[in-house]
């Protein structure tokens, strides 16, 4: 019977150390949803709009924010229904995460869909950003950067793509929030980061360091997915 208890506590210890396993990235995202929409203090990430909730659906408030789409229209001529959306974007994309495992690099990611280590991944919620959909499609996976010169396409928020490049450079507030989640997925799941990011992540760790609403965010997430990002902490 000690065995049996002993053995109950082992497990529920580790799930508790572990945090939550196996949530999906249509849970995690489920689960944002409903913690941002009880924080309406809550903004976009990289352009800091307010955002309207209807039902489940998140949209940016541009007047919030000065933001303005890139492209107003598709090149079909339909209205750009992604610059009117929120979107959760993975702060480090899928491909540079899935890239690292043997499925991906045997099927790409619908051959990591059963694979778990790639499921908590993908379903990280530290990972996961409210973005809108514009900025979440233009950003694709490029890799974070600084790009000379200050070309603005998209209002006022600062948000600055080189597509030929396949480079970002994110606004100034958040560099260190991308920062610290790289420096998480990188610990928590043994994930290679280059030198040049290295280096790059240290920099904005220095100049943008953790906020109040970093420390919150980091909070909220903690009490819902069991485990929190050390690198804020």
């Amino acid at each position: 019977m000690n065995r049996v208890i002993l053995l109950i506590t082992f497990l529920t210890v580790s799930t508790l150390v572990s945090g939550n396993q196996s949530v999906s990235f249509s849970k995690a995202k489920k689960q944002l949803i409903n913690m941002y929409q009880a924080n309406p203090e809550a903004t976009t990430f990289y352009c800091g709009c307010d955002i309207k909730w209807k039902g489940k659906k998140g949209s940016p408030d541009a007047d919030s924010c000065g933001y303005k789409p890139r492209n107003a229209v598709t090149r079909s001529g339909n209205v750009n229904q992604r610059a009117k959306r929120i979107e959760w974007e993975h702060i480090m994309p899928t491909y540079w995460f899935g890239h690292q495992l043997q499925c991906w690099q045997d099927g790409g990611r619908k051959a990591c869909k059963k694979n778990k280590r790639f499921k908590q991944m993908e379903g990280d919620m530290h990972n996961l950003q409210p973005a809108i959909g514009e900025l979440n499609a233009d950003r694709s996976n490029y890799r974070f950067s600084m790009l000379e010169g200050e070309t603005r396409k998209y209002g006022q928020c600062d948000f600055e793509v080189d597509f030929k490049a396949k480079k970002m450079e994110p606004p100034p507030g958040v560099r260190g929030n991308i920062a610290r989640t790289y420096f998480y997925m990188s610990d928590r799941y043994k994930l290679r980061l280059s030198k040049q990011q290295k280096r790059l992540f240290n920099a904005w760790d220095k100049t943008d360091p953790v906020d109040a609403n970093e420390l919150m965010r980091n909070r909220r997430i903690k009490a819902v997915q069991g485990n929190g990002n050390k690198f804020i902490e």
